[in-house]
C-alpha cells in the first residue's frame, strides 16, 4: 500500500489541510494520506499549541468517513520532540508492506537540510511537495516530486487562531465537522 504522510501540528486543522490531502489522495498514486499529528515540531515554539488529543479528535471528527484519509497519533508515544526520521523508521518497521512518502509544502523543502538525518530520509523515502503561496519551488533533490497542479490555498492556522480569539466567524476556513468540534469546545477563544 502506498501511504502519504502529512505531518503537522494542525493547530487547528483547516480547509487547506483537507483540500491538499484529498487532492494528493485522488490525483497521485497514493492509496491513502495519513495526517500525522505532531505533539511538538522541533522547529516551532510550543506556545499556543492546543492539546494533542484535541487536535487529533478535530481531524478524526472531520475525516472519519473518508476512506482515503486517516489520522494517526503515532508520534504521541514516540520520544519528543518528534523527528520525522524516527516516525518513518517506526512506521516502516510496523507496517512492512506499506511504502511511505512524505507530503510537505514548498515552503518546507528549503529547510529539509535542517532535519535530523535528512540524508537517510532522502535515501529511503520519496517526498511529494505541494505549492505554497508566494514560494518559488526550488529543489535539486531527485526524490522530490513537485505537485504543481495541487491547489494553492493561502490559509494560515495562526490567522484562524487569532480570528477566533477576536470573536470573528471563520467557520468558512475550517471544514464543517472540525469547526463544530472547535466551536463546541470553545477552543482558541
Amino acid at each position: 500500500m502506498q501511504i502519504g504522510l502529512f505531518f503537522g501540528s494542525f493547530n487547528p486543522f483547516h480547509i487547506g489541510h483537507k483540500a491538499i490531502a484529498s487532492y494528493i489522495a485522488k490525483f497521485t498514486d497514493l492509496d491513502q494520506v495519513w495526517f500525522i499529528v505532531s505533539p511538538h515540531n522541533p522547529l516551532k515554539k510550543k506556545k499556543s499549541l492546543l492539546d494533542q488529543y484535541h487536535r487529533l479528535q478535530i481531524i478524526r471528527a472531520e475525516i472519519d468517513d473518508i476512506d482515503c484519509l486517516k489520522v494517526s497519533d503515532v508520534e504521541f508515544s514516540l520520544p519528543q520532540p518528534s523527528f520525522t526520521i524516527d516516525t518513518l523508521t517506526y512506521l516502516s518497521e510496523k507496517f512492512k508492506k506499506h511504502h511511505f512518502s512524505i507530503i510537505m509544502g514548498s515552503d518546507n523543502i528549503n529547510s529539509l537540510h535542517k532535519w535530523k538525518n535528512f540524508h537517510e530520509i532522502l535515501n529511503n523515502y520519496s517526498i511529494m511537495v505541494y505549492p505554497r503561496p508566494n514560494v518559488v519551488f526550488n529543489s535539486s533533490y531527485k526524490q522530490v516530486k513537485y505537485l504543481q497542479k495541487a491547489p494553492v490555498i493561502d490559509v494560515s492556522a495562526s490567522f484562524i487562531r487569532e480570528s477566533i480569539k477576536l470573536g470573528k466567524d471563520i467557520s468558512f476556513l475550517v471544514p464543517d465537522k472540525a469547526w463544530k468540534y472547535i466551536d463546541q469546545m470553545n477552543f482558541y477563544k
